[in-house]
């Protein structure tokens, strides 16, 4: 398949293109400062020719409110992709949105650390966005509390809008394990128009 990915050279999006590519499939990586430069405001252009997209970009880190541009982005990459014809999206969401009681997310616990709600919040407005998308066969796929570098072991679960722990509580996964999650996505796209979610 050919692959469009915006956010190709994060510390996500860069394993998910490493992942993609070990399975065969043709990825055109997108990133300002990657070998194909652009962004989401191109996407009716860039995914023109390609079988799925596949969004890792982050919301603003400058300071600023986070929502508006990251919304904005969204928009324009559900617009593009409706003008495209390229009816499979899958975006890299967060963990804020997760629910820890049902009713209560994430995002609204106490101790929810400060410097990470903006973009939580931000998070969860687009998940909200997507969910009121009904002619794309979108997956929102969001990761454990904490994601980072690590082991490549294939082994996770999958779940839905329920906050994942392990038996010690924490609710971890690697970035290498959560590309694996989002490349069986692409393979055997077994979640259109719903929110799952990947931990140990």
């Amino acid at each position: 398949m050919k692959i469009l990915l915006f956010g190709a050279t994060g510390m996500v999006g860069s394993r998910i293109a490493t992942e993609l590519r070990d399975r065969g499939h043709e990825v055109t990586g997108i990133s300002r400062k990657g070998p194909v430069k652009g962004d989401v405001h191109d996407t009716a252009a860039l995914a023109e020719g390609h079988d799925a997209i596949v969004s890792a970009i982050a919301p603003p880190r400058d300071g600023s409110d986070p929502e508006p541009p990251f919304l904005a982005a969204y928009r324009a990459l559900v617009d593009g992709a409706r003008a495209s014809g390229v009816r499979r999206v899958i975006v890299v969401g967060g963990a804020g949105s997760l629910q820890v009681a049902p009713g209560q997310d994430l995002v609204d616990t106490p101790g929810f650390p400060d410097a990470y709600k903006k973009e939580a919040l931000a998070g969860r407005s687009l998940l909200r966005l997507f969910r009121e998308v009904e002619d794309l066969d979108w997956t929102f796929v969001s990761p454990a509390a904490e994601i980072a570098p690590g082991e490549r072991t294939g082994v996770f679960r999958l779940g839905g809008d329920m906050l994942m722990t392990d038996a010690e509580g924490r609710s971890f996964i690697t970035a290498e394990d959560f590309a694996v999650a989002i490349a069986d996505e692409v393979d055997k796209d077994a979640h259109p128009r719903q929110r799952v979610s990947v931990a140990y």
